[in-house]
């Protein structure tokens, strides 16, 4: 039987001892209660890594757990009790209403001296993460539904650094209870009186360069692919990867992705589309001048900067290829002159560092531990030496993924047939839905990247209703779902598309891009077991744009429909051989 990440209670985690990097142990606790689905996640992680790698390395390449200390259940419960907050954070009233009220109440007092002990001592970033109860739960997940907080922590005098760590904290409390994640609690009917939130207080791993700090390498790994190309097979996974922070690959942005199997090859692309679908900026904590105080906001600390800049740091020789128009080819690393691409080829392909084996042993790991394909989260730093590179590889998370073993036969008649509302080729998901009646699209004439935000205000309007009236719908638009860049895809939350039983991304001529690959859309979409369609236009299967617009319209905006059918459709996935198909 497949096994769930064991949760752990907080007696399970050592105290606090106030000595955060010189401390005995790397995971410890302050406070009581529980220490939620991503703590436990990475103290199952730690766990493999002393059965698999005792000495704490691979092959010259340092691998750890970076430290973090774990604030429990209890935290939040007396934060919540003794400054009365119950109301308004169940209330309807606005995320920023709900944020400021958190801001203004008082921490609890008892914690405040372990919490200035920490800081007192620590002056580089740090990330303040939510580990909800519920988060990253097999068939609950919510990777990426609550708050997270990047802090340079590197002012001089320690009453800002605990002013700052407290107002990070509070922030991730808040977001327990903002709209977003009470629309996603719904979803998964569970109830925000339910929940509750732990946070995680965890080095960043990165180096500083001037005032940005950013690791080398982000990358999230996944054991088993549900969209494998060339030889590549769905058992040998799939590695996303970007320069800098995270962020970038779990907002849906431009990322490299690759096979474990095949390292060498990377995405279908022609050489002249590498310069616009590979990533060209990236995310970085600002170690510099303060921004304009805005505790509201996620992103508060941190800076977007260009490639050019990560060049200047001196910080792409292992992920940089050049591109030479004068003979549209590509050559490895950053010697010629040329723009840059960041397709990891010197990490990948030179060998200079075992990256890959270590990635492809990590998956395996997990997986056979929990018995279950998985998803890991990792930073990597690749700091040179006068003998190389001095590799760090921090092991940022794990979780289960789900991947459905029922057998779903889908003839190539349906595929092509008179009934296909569309069909697809790029699934993921298997099994057959057959109760729904309702279908929000984006209108496809009228549709243009300029009026994505627009398009996600609107699409949030739409499904609330439905949602509001606990009827669930197929969802089609156009780009990546739920993408922070609007360029690449319509910009929508959770909570705004999490009524949708079955997702469909599609392209236009101009909305041609890889879609989606981020990794909270991924486990959440999987985790939930929603069916997922892939409909290029360049294609054979196509969209029937005009049946849709003959149906019976229940809502429209300017850019979306709602239509209600009079029968129910049949969706249809068949995970091995990756097609699907929608009829009516």
């Amino acid at each position: 039987m497949p096994q769930k990440i064991p949760v752990l209670s907080v007696t399970d985690i050592p105290r606090f001892d106030r000595h955060f990097f010189g401390g005995e142990h790397v995971i410890s606790r302050i406070g009581g209660g529980a220490i939620g689905g991503k703590a436990s996640g990475l103290a199952f992680a730690d766990t493999v890594l002393q059965k698999n790698l005792p000495g704490g390395s691979y092959q010259g390449i340092t691998v750890s757990i970076p430290r973090f200390v774990v604030i429990g259940t209890d935290v939040f419960d007396a934060f919540l009790e003794r400054n009365d907050l119950g109301e308004v954070a169940q209330s309807d009233t606005s995320d920023d209403r709900i944020g400021m009220a958190f801001q203004r109440a008082e921490f609890p007092a008892e914690f405040a001296g372990d919490l200035r002990g920490l800081v007192s001592t620590v002056h580089a970033p740090l990330a303040v993460r939510s580990s909800s109860m519920l988060e990253d739960a097999m068939y609950e997940p919510f990777a990426g539904v609550y708050g997270t907080k990047m802090i340079p922590n590197n002012q001089p005098d320690t009453d800002t650094r605990y002013r700052k760590l407290i107002d990070a904290i509070k922030f991730v409390y808040a977001s327990t209870f903002f709209r977003g994640a009470k629309s996603y609690l719904s979803i998964t009917r569970q109830g925000t009186a339910q929940e509750k939130m732990a946070v995680i207080i965890q080095e960043v791993v990165g180096l500083r360069h001037r005032d940005r700090f950013y690791p080398n390498v982000s990358g999230v790994g996944r054991s088993y692919n549900f969209y494998p190309v060339g030889h590549a097979q769905p058992e040998e996974g799939v590695v996303d990867l970007a320069l800098g922070l995270g962020k970038t690959i779990v907002d849906g942005g431009r990322v490299w992705t690759y096979s474990p199997a095949f390292p060498q090859a990377g995405p279908p692309f022609t050489t002249g589309e590498m310069l616009s679908n590979t990533q060209t900026d990236f995310w970085a904590v600002n170690m510099g001048k303060p921004p304009t105080f805005d505790p509201m906001k996620e992103t508060e600390y941190l800076i977007k900067a260009d490639i050019k800049d990560a060049e200047s740091d001196d910080s792409i020789r292992l992920a940089a290829s050049t591109y030479q128009p004068q003979n549209d080819r590509i050559v490895m690393g950053t010697g010629a002159d040329g723009p840059r691409i960041l397709n990891f080829g010197p990490l990948l392909q030179l060998h200079e560092v075992p990256f890959n084996d270590l990635v492809t042993m990590l998956l395996q790991s997990c997986q056979q531990a929990l018995d279950v394909p998985v998803e890991i989260e990792f930073a990597v730093t690749t700091d040179r030496t006068s003998e190389g590179y001095s590799v760090r590889f921090g092991f940022l998370q794990v979780r289960p993924m789900v991947v459905s073993s029922a057998t779903v036969d889908i003839t190539d008649d349906e595929l092509e047939g008179d009934r296909s509302l569309l069909a697809s080729e790029r699934t993921m998901g298997n099994g057959v839905v057959d109760n729904l009646t309702d279908i929000i699209y984006v209108k496809p004439d009228l549709f243009g990247k300029e009026h994505t935000r627009t398009v996600a205000a609107e699409i949030d309007e739409l499904s609330k209703r439905i949602s509001d009236d606990s009827r669930g719908y197929v969802l089609i638009g156009f780009g990546r779902w739920g993408s922070s860049d609007p360029w690449l895809g319509i910009p929508v939350d959770w909570g705004s598309i999490g009524g949708a039983r079955v997702i469909v991304e599609a392209t236009l001529p101009d909305m041609d891009v890889e879609l989606s690959q981020g990794s909270h859309f991924f486990h959440n979409i999987t985790s939930l077991q929603i069916p997922y369609l892939c409909v290029r236009h360049s294609n054979r299967f196509k969209i029937d744009w005009l049946w849709l617009e003959s149906q019976p319209i229940v809502a429209e905006t300017k850019f979306v429909r709602h239509v209600r059918l009079a029968a129910p459709l049949t969706v249809k996935i068949d995970g091995r051989g990756r097609k699907g198909v929608i009829l009516r």
